[in-house]
């Protein structure tokens, strides 16, 4: 797999001549603003390609692109990277049970997901770049870490400490070891200094993948391939150095609410051992989709993928304004009756903006851009576009259709 500039074909964003507030996104580290005309980083974790894009990614990268859809309106700029971490248990568990080769699926499983963020009108990120393309920096990283002494062999793998950093943990640290042992972390491993330290890099296993580096023939462990890819693709080819022109490297860590820890956490006190600096302004996180009343997962079962829907002729439109009808952070559920729903409300709002005349548009537009700008508010903006609906419906007019549906393409990426 190849690191891509801009790896799938971006919508334009219509101008809008409406003012655009400052946004303000409350997140897990608290509430921060993004002032308009800034120049913002952005880092966002990317799949692990061993199956297709399901509603939980496209209800995430739907978030961020918001995000970026919003810096841009105001004037601003956003350098978004995304990773692809080609390379993990889950994919190699996944290519031996079907009897592929790992990186065919990983290129294949890659393409699908790009083809299903270009159809919900995603915007690309600037840098994509696989993990598998970074284990130089990752060598770099892993020595960096080791002069600053954060790193420690255990057997042939090298871990990270993480004592100086326990303070800082998300939740108490029974609740951690708990998720740890169940999001790829090995708390119970014999002689690591503390349960809680991260692999920084595996040695080689008979019949698995590896890569040479001065640490041995192997390969990384989760947390650090994307900190070093947020570092290279957001500082520059100095990253080792961090920034210290900023209180903080990037803007915005984001990703699904399952990444707060350990994969955040673990990324970003590997930054700070790296360069002395924190890593984000604000780390945001999305709620979980579930369907018809259970967790949606891959042990489940129950995965609904983005392809599939769109493969049995849904409109794209429709699958992205059924992600905008709840709130990002809330965790929700996927349904039929959902689908159908929104595909009624889909159909009222083309039917609307069809008629010669229709009601009010710029207080409407105004009222969706304000929403957004309090915490990407979208179930307010929906509730503002169907009151002007059911104007229009009532035989209001005045209004420009087109006005209306210019924004709604640009701010909410909803092309009607």
């Amino acid at each position: 797999m190849e690191i891509l500039n801009n790896p799938w074909p971006s919508p334009t964003l219509p101008a809008l001549d409406h003012a655009v507030p400052p946004l303000e996104l409350r997140s897990t580290s608290g509430s921060f603003e993004i002032l308009n005309g800034t120049d913002q980083r952005m880092y966002i974790c990317g799949i692990t390609p061993y199956d297709a894009t399901h509603l939980g990614h496209a209800a995430t990268y739907l978030t961020f692109d918001l995000i970026n859809r919003y810096t841009r309106l105001s004037g601003g700029s956003m350098h978004f990277v995304e990773n692809i971490t080609d390379i993990d248990e889950p994919l190699l568990e996944r290519a031996a049970r079907d009897g592929t080769d790992w990186q065919s699926l990983a290129q294949k499983e890659t393409d699908l997901y790009a083809s299903d963020m270009e159809a919900l009108r995603i915007l690309a990120p600037d840098w994509f770049v696989p993990a598998t393309q970074v284990m130089d920096l990752v060598d770099s990283a892993i020595n960096a870490m080791k002069e600053n002494g954060y790193v420690y062999s255990l057997g042939e793998d090298l871990y990270f400490r993480t004592k100086d950093f326990l303070q800082e943990l998300p939740y108490s640290e029974e609740e951690c070891l708990a998720i740890f042992g169940e999001r790829g972390g090995d708390p119970e491993r014999l002689g690591k200094e503390h349960p809680l330290d991260p692999v920084l890099w595996i040695a080689n296993k008979e019949g698995e993948p590896g890569w040479n580096s001065s640490h041995g023939y192997g390969r990384p462990g989760w947390h650090i391939e994307c900190a070093v890819i947020s570092l290279r693709y957001l500082l520059g080819v100095n990253f080792l150095s961090g920034d210290a022109t900023r209180a903080t490297l990037i803007d915005i860590q984001g990703g699904g609410s399952d990444l707060i820890f350990p994969h955040h956490y673990m990324s970003a006190i590997q930054v700070k051992a790296i360069t002395g600096q924190q890593f984000a302004r604000g780390y945001v996180h999305t709620g979980l989709i579930g369907l018809d009343g259970e967790k949606m997962s891959k042990s489940k079962g129950n995965l609904v993928f983005v392809s599939a829907l769109l493969k049995a002729g849904v409109d794209p439109v429709v699958i992205r304004f059924a992600l905008l009808r709840d709130h990002y952070a809330s965790d929700r559920m996927w349904s039929q009756e959902l689908l159908v729903s929104a595909q009624a409300d889909v159909a009222r709002i083309r039917s609307a903006l069809s008629r010669n005349e229709v009601a009010p548009t710029y207080e409407v537009v105004s009222e969706i851009i304000t929403a957004l700008s309090d915490n990407l508010d979208t179930p307010r903006a929906m509730a503002a576009l169907f009151n002007w609906v059911s104007a229009t419906e009532s035989g209001q007019g005045g209004g420009s259709a087109g006005e209306l549906a210019r924004a709604l393409d640009s701010a909410l990426g909803l092309a009607f």
